[in-house]
């Protein structure tokens, strides 16, 4: 770790590891997307990080190797490392305090690492619960593998949703994910530019594109009746 930590995010994974490298006083190296936000860039150097942006496909490479050639440091996976993913289950803890008996739980799907993370602390004290992972339709692998049955790689199709989305799924995260999800939807870019409208106007939220995900979908009625949590990442 002395050598310092790297990550590769769109933004959001990429504070917290910045973050945490100032706490240590070590080195942070993000690699990032190259159409990732010059807001989430100027919050990560803000904190000490090095951005590094790559195209894409470059990035993802990145994801799927778990490393990237020429920058030593301790790699934090942002979506398959289980101490992210247990770090997320506390959200579902929390959800379970303060509604115990939720109908269904909405949350947005980039990596996975969010969904598995909250789906296995709800699970495991309410099994009843539905579980529903939601992507945008210009990048919803999740959505084609549960059509197909098996993983699927898709065409990835950039747009303000930067915080989610991807070509493919990573095959832990599916073998994770599968037996916990009760369904996936997918959601339309102007449905999701409504949601962040809506959340902003009425309930003073400002959310990023990935955190309109779940109440667009909620919203649509996808998800039924009842007491429906969204996930506004």
């Amino acid at each position: 770790m002395a050598t310092g930590l790297v990550t590769a995010s769109a933004g959001n994974m990429a504070q917290g590891v910045a973050w945490a490298a100032r706490e240590l006083g070590v080195p942070c190296t993000v690699i990032a997307p190259d159409h990732a936000p010059e807001t989430k860039v100027a919050a990560i150097e803000r904190l000490g990080g090095r951005v590094i942006k790559e195209p894409f496909d470059r990035w993802w490479h990145v994801i799927e190797d778990s490393r990237y050639e020429g920058v030593d440091g301790l790699f934090l996976h942002p979506v398959e490392n289980e101490d992210v993913m247990a770090g997320n289950g506390t959200i579902g803890l929390e959800i379970l305090e303060d509604l115990p008996d939720p109908d269904a739980v909405l949350i947005p799907w980039g990596g996975g690492g969010l969904t598995v993370g909250i789906a296995s602390a709800i699970k495991a004290q309410r099994p009843s619960v539905k579980i529903y992972a939601v992507e945008q339709e210009t990048a919803a692998p999740l959505n084609a593998t549960l059509e197909a049955g098996s993983p699927q790689e898709i065409e990835y199709q950039h747009s303000f949703i930067d915080g989610a989305g991807a070509r493919a799924l990573l095959p832990k995260m599916w073998a994770l994910g599968e037996p916990l999800l009760d369904g996936a939807y997918r959601v339309s870019v102007d449905e999701t530019a409504a949601a962040i409208r809506m959340l902003a106007e009425r309930t003073r939220v400002i959310a990023e594109g990935a955190g309109g995900l779940a109440p667009a979908a909620a919203l649509s009625g996808r998800a039924g009746e009842g007491k429906i949590v969204c996930i506004v990442s």
